[in-house]
């Protein structure tokens, strides 16, 4: 456990923040703040190094595209699905 969890300052609102650190959607003083925690918090290191490994495959994945077939297979169901309903 690292100091900052004994001490109860990483919590769900410091993993949003991390989430928002690593969407580039905090101003500068807070990416400052987040650096310096990050620096002195394995935990919280470890988090935000997960973070980037999921990011990094999520991105990798996104390149790939669905066959035409599959494509016109789910619209297909969705037509079907909606003039059932």
């Amino acid at each position: 456990m690292s100091d900052c969890q004994g001490l109860g300052d990483c919590d769900d609102s410091r993993l949003h923040r991390l989430y928002e650190y690593l969407d580039g959607a905090l101003p500068a003083h807070e990416v400052a703040e987040i650096r310096t925690h990050l620096e002195s918090c394995s935990d919280c290191l470890s988090e935000h190094d997960l973070e980037c490994m999921i990011r990094s495959a999520m991105k990798r994945s996104c390149h790939e595209q669905a066959p035409a077939s599959l494509k016109d297979s789910i619209l297909t169901k969705i037509h079907t699905a909606r003039s059932e309903a």
